[in-house]
């Protein structure tokens, strides 16, 4: 945990430093040519270029082996069916009432709006008109799956992906050594993403200075207003549809909920990371909430893999933020599509730190926004993404109980029961789970 902690640190260290050194640049040395040609477009616009196309390069076999872990998680076929059927349906609207929330509160708030960068006019960037919605059912579908793969096209990956996870599941045991690969590369690519993050803080540096030293600090001010909106967003999901959830589908009480999930958030704000926390939070849902352990150990790993709230609020207030700011009009086609492509999305996006930023990539991609405006939100996200995550956990416990409920899989006496399940050790969940299952 002190390594996340430390990388957090560095990350805002970066951010900082290039804020300063950028709007140093910007008041001091604007008019001065080595300045300008060998360090701002020069060394900041190489090193940051390399890291967003670092993000951008983990897309695809991301999404693929993580998405063939999420669906062969579940077990046998039978089981998806009911109960995942029930989470999918659960994790999807959840994602769905986030991102239109997220655009809402964007629109209505506006950050970024009357801030156009320079150079960098609506003209520039002109977002493609939106194809029918028929056409967009249609092209679902990949007619070469090879095809799709190469140009990296996101929604036939993400078709073609569970399609194949599921054949995998009917087959059995023939397809184990396919599904012993899927989960090693899986684990690959995890570690291949924290190398990248490892390399964040400079990224993220280059990034600010080079963004810094051409706009100046006046930036500052639609990113304050980025920032705030996001915040709001993510409060309101939690305290305001989570809690209209538990109370209407799993009629519990949500201040019992929230209450005993406490640990959880706090593990999951300190490492930024979904899957980091399943421990934490499957021995937050089974033992504090009640939830049935047969459908916690399928609904909070498939949870941590596709349920992204968090994420799915950063995607739409960032949307709406960098059409702002870069002075294009996407109109109601275009929120629509946002819409749908985050909930997709979210399927794919692995539960590690920083993996937002890679799936924003693909929603600007689709919408016709520039990718480069990634550079403005990036030094801030380090911290967004500590909130994003406990929103996410959140969400993962919360349909987790309502769908137990369903399945008569909750025990109402330990949720309401204050001290059951108790964590006391939120730093060592191995530990304390070992503890539990020995005694």
């Amino acid at each position: 945990m002190g390594n996340k902690t430390s990388m957090t640190k560095k990350i805002l260290r970066g951010m900082l430093l290039g804020l300063v050194l950028g709007s140093l640049m910007n008041n001091f040395a604007h008019d001065v040519s080595w300045v300008q040609d060998y360090l701002v477009m020069g060394l900041f616009h190489v090193l940051g270029s390399m890291f967003i196309s670092m993000l951008k390069m983990l897309v695809v076999p991301l999404v693929t082996f993580s998405l063939i872990c999420g669906v062969v998680g579940i077990g046998d076929i039978g089981k998806l069916g009911r109960v995942g059927g029930k989470a999918f349906a659960y994790y999807m609207l959840t994602t769905a009432l986030a991102i239109t929330l997220a655009i809402a509160l964007a629109s209505f708030f506006a950050p970024g709006a009357g801030f156009e960068l320079a150079g960098a006019a609506s003209s520039s960037f002109t977002a493609p008109e939106a194809p029918p919605f028929t056409q967009v059912l249609i092209d679902l579908i990949p007619t070469n799956p090879v095809a799709a793969y190469a140009e990296g096209n996101m929604l036939q990956i993400i078709f073609f992906t569970i399609l194949f996870a599921s054949c995998m599941l009917v087959i059995g045991k023939k397809a184990q050594p396919l599904m012993d690969l899927a989960d090693i590369m899986n684990d690959v690519m995890m570690q291949v993403v924290n190398v990248v993050m490892w390399l964040a803080p400079i990224g993220v540096f280059a990034l600010m200075a080079k963004t810094f030293a051409q706009q100046g600090i006046d930036l500052i001010i639609p990113m304050l207003g980025y920032f705030g909106t996001l915040v709001l967003a993510l409060l309101l999901h939690v305290s305001v549809t989570m809690v209209l959830l538990l109370k209407l589908f799993g009629k519990v009480n949500p201040i019992t909920f929230m209450k005993k999930m406490t640990a959880a958030q706090i593990f999951a704000f300190s490492t930024s990371s979904s899957n980091a926390t399943i421990p934490v939070t499957l021995q937050t849902v089974e033992k504090r909430l009640g939830v049935d352990e047969s459908i916690a150990s399928f609904t909070v790993p498939f949870g941590a893999t596709i349920n992204m709230d968090g994420t799915a609020i950063m995607q739409g207030v960032a949307t709406v933020f960098i059409a702002n700011v870069y002075g294009i009009d996407l109109g109601i086609m275009g929120y629509l599509t946002v819409i749908g492509m985050s909930v997709l999305a979210s399927i794919g996006t692995a539960g590690v730190p920083g993996v937002g930023l890679i799936m924003l990539a693909m929603v600007f991609n689709q919408v016709g926004l520039p990718v480069e405006g990634i550079a403005l939100i990036i030094g801030v996200d380090r911290l967004l993404d500590m909130i994003r995550t406990a929103v996410n956990v959140t969400g993962d416990a919360a349909v987790s109980t309502i769908i137990a409920r369903s399945e008569k899989g909750l025990d109402m006496y330990v949720f309401n029961n204050p001290k059951a399940g108790v964590i006391e050790e939120v730093n060592l969940p191995h530990a304390a789970t070992k503890e539990k299952e020995v005694y």
